[in-house]
């Protein structure tokens, strides 16, 4: 499947050279001319790395970036900015940023770069192993989950992975459409299907999560399902 990069740039002459260049690369990609509404897609869409300017209307950059990290901390950033002064470029990468390309910049260097950063990331040790949850925990190596009363349950690998990819992102409202595309691997394009909720109903039943009253597995009306809290353990 398909890397979808999220690029953020204000300047609509640099920001549709940049996906074409991206798309020609055979990235898939979204973007977003505001502050505001790049954070918005980069908290709820499914992407693999996001390039941030930082002079933006409705949102500075570095906000984004203190914004976003506080969301999706793991979420692979490289800052676009004409901003070449070192403090800047210090204040990004303490932040959080991942890489930092100052304009006027080709498309070679900056697509060497998305290719790094994305290879860096991909090998980065930060698999989830155990989730804490409400009455237990989850051995995600082993899958299975455990209870503090005693007794464990077999966790399928699509539960597992599923309980995975909601940890990494606990606290955050993940939707269905997400979860088919990055737990499932499948296209959710004009997909009509029941398959997550099943498959949130049967990890509850695992978690002895009370389906009317979820304390672990959340329903977020009309956005998805929500990891409570975060139980991540490394």
């Amino acid at each position: 499947m398909k890397k979808r990069i999220l690029v953020i740039e204000d300047d609509p002459a640099i920001r549709q050279g940049v996906t074409d260049a991206l798309e020609f690369e055979g990235y898939a990609t979204l973007s977003a001319a505001r502050g505001d509404e790049g954070l918005e897609q980069a908290i709820r869409a499914a992407v693999d790395l996001v390039l941030l300017d930082l002079v933006l209307p409705g949102k500075d950059g570095l906000d984004v970036l203190r914004d976003l990290r506080n969301v999706r901390a793991a979420l692979p950033v490289i800052i676009l900015t004409a901003r070449g002064e070192e403090a800047d470029r210090v204040k990004g990468l303490r932040l959080g940023a991942d890489d930092y390309v100052v304009k006027p910049f080709g498309v070679k260097e900056l697509l060497a770069r998305v290719q790094a950063v994305l290879r860096r990331t991909a090998e980065r040790p930060s698999d989830i192993r155990e989730v804490a949850f409400a009455g237990g925990s989850a051995d995600l190596e082993r899958r299975e989950a455990r209870y503090s009363g005693g007794g464990r349950a077999e966790l399928t690998e699509r539960e597992a992975e599923l309980l995975r990819y909601l940890a990494g992102n606990a606290g955050r409202a993940v939707s269905r459409e997400e979860l088919l595309e990055r737990v499932w691997r499948t296209d959710p394009t004009g997909l009509e299907t029941r398959t997550v909720d099943m498959q949130v109903a049967r990890l509850r039943e695992k978690l002895r999560d009370d389906p009317e009253n979820p304390r672990v597995l959340l329903t977020v009306r009309g956005k998805g399902y929500m990891l409570a809290g975060d139980g991540r353990k490394r």
